[in-house]
């Protein structure tokens, strides 16, 4: 009884031990493949390859997160012990200890204050490494020939910033480079801007800039690309991001704060009134010196009775001053002549562009694409006709040909068992069965004789 109750148990399984975790782990990735879990980090170790451990737990339970550095370098806050964070990732098995663990892709501290905590935490960073330190600030050129802005090509703050540089200083050259302020990719483009006018070298002075907003719309001028970024410029960098009371990690890194960017295009540069006064100033202060040094000298030359070396001397100055206005005089003419190249070379060049005008080359285009595609409708057309012509003529050949044909006129094909044509009666024997195919119809037969 026993032996027959023993054939009827079913055969174990036995799994190895790697088996059985790699089941598991098959189990666990296909039935929580993205997850979001909260928790308080603890056990934080951060080894020396970049990637992070330490587990979530709660007042119930703990699970093992493991964050690789590919993922934890886009984190935008230091991970630390009793820090409430909401993690996303899969489930895995570490088959090696046989444990579960969460594999993280995505880490942000919990609650309202998470970006706040994240501000803090890069600010105090930089600030340890000297990106702060007020003895780094470079001073504004006085006179920047170009000035560089890394901001939205489209928008009130370009159009604004434009306006005022033009007012006051017209004419001064201007290099935009375009950048998302906002969003995904927003600080990559930024840094981007910044790197390209600082390895170029083009510009005297960069000015970064967006208009106001929330945390959430600053936060690209709180990465720390960016920061990093404005830091290493080879030139000065104003930083005019939000309003007055707005206040970024890229404040903090810049040359100069700019409370608006309005103000960033007032501070850039004087007026070119300004430039003028001063420079009208100089010449006046440089007159009445030498002037006064004329008149000291005449009076000491004069008390010493040297009035041949004072006629001298005015006829020198004389003569420099003849040379003078002839140097004036050539230097008035090249610049009327350089305007005047320019002027033609600028009329040459718009009139090229004007020949190359996006809408007439399209226009062409337009009308050349038109005349190749009535020509192809009608090569098609007459190749379409030929085609048929031909297919009609050699379905009226096949049909000619076709064996069909033969049997309208009373001819029968005979077929053996196997449905193969019979050309002899050297093919079959007697008793053997044929079918015989008509024009119309099929008739079984039995070989009676052979001949």
């Amino acid at each position: 009884m026993s032996q027959f109750s023993l054939s009827f148990l079913p055969e174990r399984r036995i799994f190895a031990v790697g088996e059985i975790n790699a089941a598991i782990r098959e189990t666990l990735e296909a039935q929580f493949p993205d997850i979001w879990v909260k928790g308080e980090i603890s056990n934080f170790r951060r080894a020396s390859s970049g990637h992070l451990y330490f587990t979530l737990k709660d007042a119930q339970a703990q699970l093992r997160c493991v964050f690789f550095r590919q993922n934890a370098r886009y984190a935008r806050f230091q991970p630390a012990d009793g820090v409430a964070v909401v993690a996303r990732g899969r489930i895995d098995v570490y088959e090696v200890k046989g444990e579960y663990q969460l594999l993280v892709e995505h880490l942000e501290p919990l609650g309202a204050g998470a970006l706040q905590l994240a501000f803090e935490q890069l600010k105090k960073k930089l600030a340890a490494e000297g990106l702060f330190d007020p003895a780094r600030k470079r001073p504004l050129p006085l006179y920047p020939r170009t000035i560089g802005l890394v901001t939205s090509p489209g928008g009130a703050v370009i159009a604004d910033m434009l306006r005022i540089l033009g007012r006051r200083f017209p004419g001064l050259h201007i290099l935009l480079y375009p950048a998302r302020v906002q969003g995904e990719g927003a600080a990559e483009e930024i840094s981007q801007g910044v790197e390209y006018f600082s390895r170029t070298r083009r510009v005297d002075l960069v000015i970064v800039a967006r208009g106001g907003g929330s945390l959430e719309d600053l936060w690209a001028f709180n990465e720390e690309m960016v920061a990093r970024a404005m830091a290493a410029c080879a030139m000065p960098v104003i930083s005019a991001v939000g309003h007055e009371t707005d206040f970024t990690i890229a404040d903090f890194v810049a040359d100069l704060r700019a409370p608006t960017p309005s103000a960033a295009a007032e501070l850039a540069i004087r007026a070119k009134s300004e430039f003028v006064d001063l420079v009208e100033a100089a010449r006046e202060r440089a007159t009445r010196a030498i002037r006064y040094r004329l008149a000291v000298a005449t009076g000491r030359w004069r008390e010493r009775g040297v009035e041949r070396p004072l006629a001298i001397l005015r006829r020198r100055l004389a003569r420099g001053g003849q040379r003078t206005d002839e140097i004036d005089y050539q230097v008035r003419e090249q610049v009327r002549r350089r305007v005047l190249e320019a002027e033609r070379r600028l009329a040459l060049a718009a009139q090229r562009l004007g020949a190359r005008d996006p809408r007439v080359l399209l226009a062409a285009r337009r009308a050349k694409l038109a005349g190749l595609s009535g020509a192809f409708e009608r090569l098609a057309g007459l190749r379409l006709a030929r085609l048929s012509a031909r297919l009609e003529t050699l379905g009226a050949q096949l049909a000619q040909m076709s064996p069909l044909r033969v049997l309208e006129r009373g001819y029968a094909l005979v077929e053996d068992e196997q449905g193969r044509l019979l050309r002899h009666s050297g093919e079959t024997a007697p008793g053997r069965r044929l079918g015989v195919r008509l024009h119309q119809g099929r008739l079984g037969v039995e070989v009676r004789e052979v001949e």
